[in-house]
């Protein structure tokens, strides 16, 4: 200690970063050693060996944790993100990164965290209101002509999609809202770029994304304004907020969730060698059906071609020509038979219109008489008196004449 120590700046040796480093630690592990701490565990990950690293926090500082596979497997609950805890262990420091960190022995559950509890909390709300319903997800274009981005402009979200993007689609358009991803004002600034895209209607498709990190980091992507911003997007909306074992507000309400940025870029269009493959698949299917297209109409005229019909067409026009011929007969006969019914129809109807004729009557001797002073026609003998002027009409003619005497209620026969 007392070349750390030591003010001679003539007598005293620089040390090395190693020996400093060695020099902290003993002073950490000695000085403190064994602590007892309680906060939330955030940033968890479990690597290969079964080791778990992860950092214990509260509302104004974190340290940096790690608790080996043996301490793991004892553990009665299973370590999340956002679970309060406490935790007893050592203080110590990471050599090779200089930093001081807590090695675990023994850890038990202490509650949810806080920001565990909101996200739960507004999660089951905005779900039983339905902005999570299946039934009013959009599709997703299937080429977008230009793809609306949300996100930091300096991060390494956006170079990975763009980066994909290139490589699947070159050439295609994207607009890019820079905004802030974490820390204060964050939400507010996402929630306006969905209206603002919304409202000015010049993209397709509207990917929201941010590389990973901790709930904490994420936080702007589980507040409400942000979700109410996606539900009321006409424009569909993709999710891709950290890495694949993240979740956030924004996944469950946009339309699809991308489980890392670049998966979004690998969703949002499809890669222009495989569509042009596809193209190319579709092109040789489209030659195969049209040669059998072919194929089919060039034997439908080979047999066209040699069948009776075709070796001998004048044999089908004389048959025809024969045919009509025949029936031209049958129907002059048909036509004459007809006109000689109808003839004789007429010459019986003619008979009997002359047999009912007054004229041919009066012929056969008989005669009409109608009284003079009102011409109405005498059927009996009771209808003139005496000295009534009567006209007696013959075949040839007519003459007056007066009754002397009718004789009345005698049968007269004419025979």
């Amino acid at each position: 200690m007392s070349e750390i120590t030591s003010s001679s700046p003539v007598s005293a040796r620089p040390l090395t970063i190693s020996r400093l480093t060695q020099e902290i630690k003993r002073l950490l592990e000695v000085q403190i050693g064994r602590v007892h701490v309680e906060g939330e565990i955030s940033n968890l990950t479990i690597a290969r060996s079964g080791h778990a690293y992860f950092n214990l926090k509260d509302a104004n500082a974190q340290i940096s944790c790690v608790m080996w596979a043996s301490g793991v497997s004892r553990l009665s609950f299973r370590p999340a993100d956002g679970l309060q805890v406490e935790a007893r262990g050592e203080i110590s420091v990471y050599a090779p990164r200089g930093n001081y960190q807590l090695i675990v022995a023994s850890m038990t559950e202490a509650g949810r965290g806080r920001l565990w509890l909101q996200f739960q909390e507004l999660k089951e709300r905005l779900e039983k209101e339905g902005l999570f319903a299946p039934e009013r997800k959009q599709p997703i274009p299937f080429l977008p002509a230009r793809i609306g981005v949300i996100t930091s402009p300096t991060g390494a979200a956006i170079r990975d999609f763009l980066n994909v993007l290139g490589r699947r689609f070159a050439g295609m358009e994207v607009l890019i809202w820079p905004t802030l991803v974490q820390g204060e004002g964050a939400a507010a600034q996402i929630a306006h770029a969905l209206r603002r895209f919304n409202a000015l209607a010049n993209v397709d498709v509207i990917v929201v994304t941010r590389g990973g990190g901790s709930i904490e980091d994420l936080w702007a992507f589980n507040e409400e304004p942000v979700a109410r911003a996606i539900f009321d997007s006409r424009i569909p909306v993709i999710s891709a907020v950290g890495h694949e074992v993240d979740f956030t507000i924004a996944d469950f309400v946009a339309d699809l969730r991308a489980p890392t940025p670049s998966a979004a870029a690998e969703i949002v269009v499809r890669s222009r060698r495989e569509m042009a493959e596809q193209v190319e698949h579709l092109n040789i299917r489209l030659h195969r059906a049209l040669s059998r297209t072919l194929e089919r109409a060039r034997m439908r005229l080979n047999v066209a071609r040699n069948s009776y019909g075709m070796r001998r067409p004048l044999d089908r026009i004389h048959q025809t020509r024969q045919r009509l011929d025949e029936l031209s007969l049958r129907m002059d006969r048909a036509l004459q038979s007809r006109m000689r019914d109808t003839a004789h129809h007429l010459r019986r109807l003619t008979e009997m219109i002359e047999a009912l004729n007054p004229t041919a009557i009066l012929e056969r001797g008989y005669s009409i008489v109608t009284r003079q002073r009102d011409g109405v026609i005498v059927r009996s003998a009771d209808e003139v008196d005496r000295q009534d002027k009567i006209d007696v009409r013959t075949a040839d003619g007519s003459f007056p004449a007066r009754v002397e005497k009718p004789i009345a209620g005698e049968q007269l026969s004419f025979l």
